[in-house]
């Protein structure tokens, strides 16, 4: 069962930037797309950015320019580098994998993000 763990969340400044990292429990992580979701009370998971196990990113758009995600395969770690931050971006942000062959879905437990303005 592959475990997605996330942690540098936290409160920072409006304007302020943080690093979310994910570590995945095995080796499969090479072959799964990975993917960071957010979520505010009473409302629907979103995504905020995803990367394929090629490479190919993609990010929502209220994010885009402030954001990157980025893996690193010898730590079978996704990265959420997260900058310019507003209040509207505090939430609790999900680690997701997509598993490669099946389209299963993994989740990570979350990890709270607040902005302060």
């Amino acid at each position: 069962q592959l475990q997605l763990v996330e942690s540098g969340g936290g409160l920072v400044q409006a304007g302020g930037s943080l690093r979310l990292s994910c570590v995945a429990s095995r080796t499969i992580f090479s072959k799964n797309t990975m993917g960071w979701y957010r979520q505010v009370p009473r409302k629907q998971r979103e995504l905020v950015a995803q990367i394929t196990s090629g490479g190919t990113t993609t990010y929502t758009d209220s994010m885009k320019g402030r954001v990157t995600i980025s893996r690193d395969y010898a730590k079978n770690t996704v990265y959420l580098e997260m900058s310019t931050l507003q209040s509207t971006d505090t939430a609790v942000y999900y680690c997701n994998a997509i598993r490669w062959n099946d389209g299963y879905e993994y989740w990570g437990q979350g990890t709270q993000v607040t902005v302060s303005s």
